[in-house]
């Protein structure tokens, strides 16, 4: 399998000097995989209980990131997937803790191989005269069977019991205290996971086999089997597929839970899953509960105890009282504990409703700009529903140009935006833009195209009519007209990065700009707009022959690239139904 690894002998190793160089906090303890916070003497001699976990690497950021104040003092690592030998646990509990000091709490998952290796050191420890107690955690809600097993699988809950620990030992709790909420905690907790993927150990294959469309309910985090394979199903499925199984009181591991409880939740990105993925199940899983009358007042979403590199996700679930909230809520300098974001002054956490959000008239106004005469407005209202049908009429030749050098939707995208337009324009003798105010209509159609094209088309038109609005405010002579064509050129040219020669709306625009510039002071209007439209013309036909330097066009290779670019000619098209509209007046 592919690992970024230097060797499989060294990981571990390096995995640990990795984490400690980010976090300068930490320590690794000299010949052993062992990591301790850097002042840990301080807080022997503050009296405070120490608090110590492990097992094998693979899981992180458990457990070494979970090492600060208000969490664990030292973790312990295997070899990936392998429990840690005693050894190296027994320097760490003699390295957390002192004949005669508050004594120290081991938190185990329940595995054999760490109920052993542990539970050696701890006796061990017992004998240097060290006060050392032990909570294993198992909260695996997987099994459906009650016949004697290796017991209820140590899983993603562990961390919410290293918090809780954490915090009580920085207040300052004896270990009895400590080690008695943890146990009722660990009771009241539940886990399920599901995979789509198995995870590789280093320098291994995959550690089981699942097909493309199968997932696995109930999986263990070293990819121990499930409970049952089903077919791949949506996010809203799987969640109340892993809730059912959770709380179904007919199998022996079940967690109760009724409407009205009060829960913590932590979605637990098994370590392959992306971000997106886990903001889609915590999502789900919450409102799901909610949908059931339970109350979610803590969540957490993440990954938090992973499996490598394995596709899947965790639900934990934990009963709340005010001592867990507390502790949960408690701050620490634990690198690897994620805090959610909560308003201000606001610790229970609450499903938030939407923002309220007054969408604006699509109709945009500057109440000082300047109105033209009737005549002027209905010629503009022609002028924009001329344009905007030539467009929709050249979809299918703008989508097939586009295919050469783009994924062939440049003609449906501005036939959507034209289509929009049509939509907001309404009737002749009453418009619904307000074609009276030039500087106001130019804003409105880059709304309009800004929310119906999308993509850089959608960007580029905005910003385009945007920026020529500005030229538009006090008055609506021919020079302001040209002045609005040439702001708007600059403006897509400076955010679009596109100039000249680059083979994109540009070439057509800017022919266009420049040619009217000249034009309009020695020309009629129609004679400047035709010398125009004519250069619109030519630069787009132009670019058949140019290498394209902006934007899809330029990953394609220039011997594929025999026609005209489909933005360049479209432009042509709406500048020649404003010519003739324009034409038509006379």
């Amino acid at each position: 399998s592919k690992k970024l690894i230097n060797s499989v002998e060294s990981c571990v190793d390096e995995a640990l000097e990795g984490l400690v160089i980010v976090n300068p906090g930490l320590r690794v303890l000299q010949g052993h995989r062992v990591v301790v916070r850097h002042d840990i003497e301080d807080v022997i001699k503050e009296g405070k209980v120490t608090l110590l976990c492990g097992g094998g690497s693979g899981h992180e950021p458990a457990h070494a990131g979970y090492i600060g104040s208000g969490m664990l003092s030292a973790a312990v690592a295997g070899a990936v997937f392998t429990s840690p030998p005693p050894s190296s646990i027994l320097a760490a509990l003699r390295t957390i803790s002192k004949p005669g000091a508050a004594g120290s709490l081991i938190i185990v998952k329940n595995y054999t191989g760490d109920r052993l290796n542990f539970g050696l050191a701890a006796e061990r420890a017992k004998a240097d005269r060290l006060k050392v107690n032990m909570v294993v955690v198992g909260e695996d809600c997987a099994l459906t069977s009650s016949d004697k097993t290796a017991g209820r699988r140590g899983l993603c809950g562990t961390v919410l019991i290293h918090k809780i620990c954490g915090a009580l030992a920085e207040e300052g709790k004896s270990l009895e205290e400590i080690h008695q909420v943890a146990s009722n905690a660990a009771k009241n907790m539940g886990t399920i996971g599901v995979s789509l993927t198995p995870c590789s150990l280093p320098g291994a294959g995959p550690s089981f086999e699942l097909k493309s469309d199968e997932m696995e309910l109930g999986l263990g985090i070293h990819g121990e089997a499930g409970v049952k394979r089903t077919k791949l199903l949506s996010a809203k499925e799987v969640v109340k597929m892993m809730l059912d199984h959770m709380t179904n009181p007919q199998t022996s591991t079940h967690l109760d839970l009724k409407k009205g409880d009060r829960v913590a939740c932590m979605i637990n990105n098994l370590g392959g899953t992306s971000v997106l993925e886990i903001s889609i199940i915590a999502k789900e899983a919450i409102q799901q509960l909610e949908s059931r009358g339970v109350v979610v007042e803590r969540a957490y979403s993440g990954s938090f105890m992973t499996s490598l590199e394995m596709a899947g996700v965790s639900i934990t679930l934990l009963h709340l009282d005010e001592t867990i909230k507390r502790c949960l809520d408690a701050g620490t300098t634990a690198p690897g504990w994620s805090v959610p974001l909560l308003p201000v002054g606001i610790s229970t956490r609450e499903t938030p409703g939407v923002m309220p959000y007054s969408q604006e008239d699509v109709v945009a106004k500057s109440t000082d700009a300047v109105q033209v005469p009737k005549e002027t407005a209905d010629m503009l209202y022609e002028m924009i529903k001329l344009s905007m049908e030539r467009l929709i009429a050249a979809e299918t030749e703008l989508n097939t140009l586009d295919k050469e050098s783009g994924d062939g939707d440049c003609g449906s995208t501005l036939a959507r935006g034209a289509k929009a337009i049509l939509q907001s324009l309404g009737s002749k003798d009453n418009p619904s833009l307000p074609v009276g105010v030039p500087a106001n209509l130019a804003l409105s159609l880059a709304r309009i195209v800004e929310d119906s094209m999308g993509g850089s088309s959608g960007a580029l038109y905005s910003l385009f009519l945007t920026s020529a609005s500005q030229c538009l405010q006090s008055s609506v002579t021919p020079n302001d007209w040209v002045r609005a064509l040439l702001n708007g050129n600059s403006t897509a040219m400076r955010y679009g990065r596109a100039e000249p020669g680059d083979r994109t709306m540009i070439d057509s625009l800017v022919a266009a700009g420049t040619t009217l510039s000249e034009k309009i002071s020695s020309c009629t209007p129609v004679q400047a707009l035709e010398a125009s439209v004519k250069a619109a013309e030519s630069a787009a036909q132009a670019t058949a022959s140019m290498k394209a330097k902006a934007g899809r066009a330029s990953y394609v290779s220039a011997e594929r690239l025999k026609s005209p670019d489909p933005g360049a000619v479209s432009v042509t098209y709406w500048m020649r139904a404003i010519l003739e509209v324009l034409q038509k007046q006379g």
